[in-house]
Order: C-alpha cells, then sequence, then structure tokens
C-alpha cells in the first residue's frame, strides 16, 4: 500500500492492536513469591510496576506497528518522549496518526492514568487512547498478560471529559495559554480544573453573572467567549486547582466505562477481577493467603536459596 489518510491508518493500527488481547509480553518477569507472607506483600505492591511497565509497553507498541507491512512503505510508527501522543506516525499520512498509550492494572483501586490535553488537539481527530488493562500471567507474579484493550477517540475523551467537568461557577475548566510561539518542550497543551473556593454569599453573586449569559454561557468551549467568561470568574471569585482533574477513571466516557466494567467482571484464577482487587486491597492476610494458596496454586515450600546441584563442581 502505498497511500493511505489518517483513519484509514488508524483503524489499520487499532485492528493490529486490538489482537494483543490475551497475548503475554515478554517485557519482565514476576518471581513466585517463595512464603504466604511474601505473596501477601506481593500482592498489594505488585500495581507499584505500572508506571514502569507502561513505559515498556510504549516502546514494545511502536516496534509492534513497526512490524506491520501497511506501514513500511509509508513511514515509520515513532515514540514521543516526552511528547504527545506516545506513539505518532512519521511518513506520508497527514495529518500525522497517533496513539496515547495508558496501562491500566485493574487490581488497583482506578484508572489513574490522567487525560489534560486540550480538545484544541484533536480537531482533525488524528490522535487515539489506547487503554491496555494487564496482569502478571499468574494473577501476582509471572510475565505481564494483557487482558483487553480498549481504543477510543483522544476527540471524544477530551469532549466527555469537559462535558463532565465544566459546571460554572462552582467548576471550571481552563484551557491553557497560547504559547504556539515556544519550542515545543515549552509548549502549554493540557487544561486544568478549578473548584469554587467562595462563600455562600459569593457564590449567589457567581451563579447571578452565569445566568445572566444565557443557557448556551454555561456549555463548555475550548474557544474564545467561553474561556473570556472562565477568566471572568476566576477573576472575580476564589477558585482553587483540582489536583484529582482528569482522571481516566472519572472521566465519564461510554466505551471507557463499558470497558472498565467488562475488565472487572472478567474471571481469573475462579474469581472476578473485581472480587481479587476487593480481597487484595483488604487486611485480612488469611483470606488472602487461602485464596492464593487454593486458587493460584503457588508453591510455598520453594526455597529462596536454591540448593546446589549434585553435578556441581
Amino acid at each position: 500500500m502505498t497511500k493511505m489518510d489518517t483513519q484509514t491508518a488508524i483503524k489499520v493500527a487499532s485492528k493490529h492492536l486490538a489482537g494483543l488481547r490475551g497475548h503475554v509480553l515478554d517485557l519482565l518477569t514476576i518471581s513466585a513469591p517463595v512464603t504466604p507472607a511474601a505473596a501477601v506483600n506481593l500482592a498489594k505492591v505488585v500495581s507499584k510496576l505500572s508506571p514502569m511497565l507502561g513505559n515498556l509497553i510504549e516502546f514494545n507498541t511502536v516496534e509492534f506497528l513497526n512490524q506491520q507491512k501497511e506501514f513500511s512503505a509509508l513511514g515509520k510508527w515513532k515514540r514521543q518522549d516526552p511528547g504527545f501522543p506516545d506513539a505518532i506516525f512519521e511518513g506520508s499520512i497527514s495529518p500525522a496518526p497517533g496513539f496515547e498509550i495508558k496501562a491500566w492494572f485493574p487490581l488497583a483501586t482506578e484508572i489513574t492514568a490522567r487525560f489534560k490535553d486540550s480538545q484544541k488537539h484533536f480537531l482533525k481527530d488524528q490522535t487515539y487512547v489506547v487503554l491496555l488493562a494487564w496482569l502478571p500471567e499468574h494473577l501476582i507474579y509471572g510475565k505481564p498478560a494483557v487482558r483487553d484493550l480498549c481504543i477510543v477517540s483522544g476527540a471524544s475523551v477530551a469532549a466527555a471529559r469537559d462535558e463532565h467537568y465544566h459546571n460554572p461557577p462552582d467548576y471550571l475548566v481552563v484551557e491553557p495559554n497560547d504559547t504556539s510561539a515556544r519550542t515545543i518542550n515549552l509548549q502549554q497543551t493540557n487544561t486544568n480544573g478549578y473548584k469554587f473556593q467562595g462563600t455562600k454569599e459569593q457564590f449567589a453573586v457567581a451563579e447571578r453573572l452565569v445566568k445572566s449569559w444565557g443557557p448556551a454561557g454555561v456549555r463548555y468551549s475550548h474557544t474564545g467567549q467561553c474561556q473570556l467568561r472562565v477568566q471572568e470568574l476566576m477573576s472575580k471569585f476564589p477558585y482553587r486547582l483540582d489536583t484529582n482533574f482528569a482522571k481516566t477513571d472519572r472521566i465519564v466516557h461510554t466505551e471507557i466505562e463499558a470497558f472498565k466494567k467488562r475488565v472487572l467482571a472478567s474471571t481469573v484464577h475462579g474469581m472476578t477481577v473485581q472480587e481479587w482487587a476487593r480481597l487484595l486491597a483488604s487486611d485480612d492476610e488469611a483470606k488472602i493467603e487461602k485464596a492464593l494458596r487454593e486458587r493460584v496454586k503457588i508453591e510455598w515450600e520453594k526455597s529462596l536459596v536454591e540448593e546446589p546441584s549434585k553435578n556441581a563442581t
């Protein structure tokens, strides 16, 4: 293939990525715990590998996409670090398709990855988000295995986020300043969320101001008029930066919600992922040990230091 448009490229790449469901990724290996106490501890800390694994998956995704014959005559996929999106195509396709990759360890409490990029960056629908749910192949040890994927338009995620959060005067979504004249590494691309912090009396005044804008005035837009009104509110009333803004798990997006429910309802070693998550988050170490022993079949008796071979000299 010598010619391809952006949406076709995204569809082709998405089809290949979807084929990773159920695959074990040879990126790292978590050793099996050698004692019940070690198993309980490992079950509670294995989620900390997710950020590192996310970086490894980004590398692996770029290499995987570059192996697909459909793209070989058109250019190459490249990883951007730092930069947005994580994987972008450099070649003859314009606008360049890209994927922002978010790894999710579903035994953790939520999808903690954030999605803060402005809607302005998705006007041509050229960037998609890949949510990849992973677990070790033996629940808490082994190589990472892809449980499921969700591939959705970045434009749809950004729009869902802003519609969910923006609720003037109580909550404002604020666009980044125009920094296009700066070098790429200094440009601002992220939105932020601000929560009202004034008194009841101040809130009543702010509500009257918002009401004066009419129904269209409360709808979110990344364009000038809406942002001027946002700045007017922030200049007249106290607001605080919301540090939990735009966590993926809190963005009400239909496809992401369906993906999350599907993953949590899937079965691993005789229990759903959600049941394992609740158990491993509890303080009932005896119950955790019992479930790991009976369902994951870990051999507790294995020695921490292996005995030397009888044939060793």
